[in-house]
């Protein structure tokens, strides 16, 4: 199998050979790269174009690694035990499969996403080592194991919020997803608004470069903000010459609230138009 992407999805040269790599050495993908650079969806478009199912299992900062093999209902089984319950008797009952477990008893090879694994502890990828490296855990209820009947694709993404440690991040193949060039960038537009005027992406993505090259901004601008974007230039119809012919030193951009996202970079921007300002008079 190799990942070639798909219609909805421009994957780099280098973005397809990591997939590729990653299958051949049964290891873990692990992604990082800015917010917005399609992450998450590179798990949903390998699936898709390699005729796979998707588990995908959203880490929070409350999640633990034992909640991705399973967990024991306790609780539910002393409460059906005092109201007499046959259910008590198969305690297979008050065990609930995690998503690497269903992954693990899937009947054919899938792909399974760990998305965002560094929101949780920094203990969660270290209780994770044995059994994505073998495949395999133990359930103390039944003193069953249960192993892997097919090695599922397991792709992770990151966005650096902590530093994964180094045993975890020996088991993996590591890929970066660099913020896309100008060209990428244009096929990305292409597939998402096939039909889009030309001038309008050209002008768009001046001011989208331009943006992003502001020193100092908290949270530069993302491919998927820029998409958000063009749809809503798209949807009030803005014409092209309020982007071509904008005066810099007079505004931020139109309907600037699919770019920034917080007031920090909102205030630095108007204060860079009003500095503008004062050296043009």
């Amino acid at each position: 199998m190799a990942f070639k992407g798909t219609d909805q999805y421009v994957a780099t040269d280098d973005l397809r050979m990591a997939v590729d790599a990653a299958v051949t050495l049964q290891r873990p993908l692990l992604v990082k790269g800015e917010p917005g650079t399609g992450k998450t969806m590179l798990a949903e478009q390998v699936a898709q174009s390699l005729g796979l199912k998707l588990i995908q299992w959203h880490i929070k900062s409350t999640t633990k690694a034992q909640q991705g093999l399973y967990e024991y209902d306790a609780v539910s089984r002393l409460r059906d035990s005092q109201l007499g319950d046959d259910r008590v008797h198969d305690i297979k009952n008050y065990i609930k499969k995690g998503k690497l477990w269903e992954a693990f008893d899937a009947d054919e090879q899938l792909v399974l996403l760990i998305d965002e694994i560094d929101k949780a502890d920094i203990e969660f990828p270290n209780d994770l080592l044995v059994e994505i490296d073998k495949m395999e855990f133990f359930v103390y209820e039944t003193g069953e194991t249960i192993k892997a009947k097919h090695r599922p694709i397991v792709i992770i993404t990151s966005n650096n919020e902590k530093e994964l440690p180094d045993a975890f991040l020996r088991r993996c193949f590591f890929h970066y997803i660099t913020f896309p060039d100008r060209e990428t960038m244009q096929k990305i537009i292409d597939v998402h608004f096939p039909n889009i005027k030309q001038e309008l992406v050209k002008d768009a993505m001046d001011i989208f470069f331009d943006v992003r090259k502001v020193p100092g901004l908290k949270k530069k601008p993302s491919t998927s903000e820029l998409v958000d974007w063009l749809k809503l230039l798209l949807a009030d119809d803005i014409p092209d010459e309020i982007l071509k012919n904008r005066d810099t030193t007079k505004a931020i951009p139109p309907l600037y609230g699919a770019l920034l996202k917080n007031e920090q970079d909102v205030h630095m921007l108007e204060r860079l138009a009003f500095m503008s300002r004062r050296e043009n008079r």
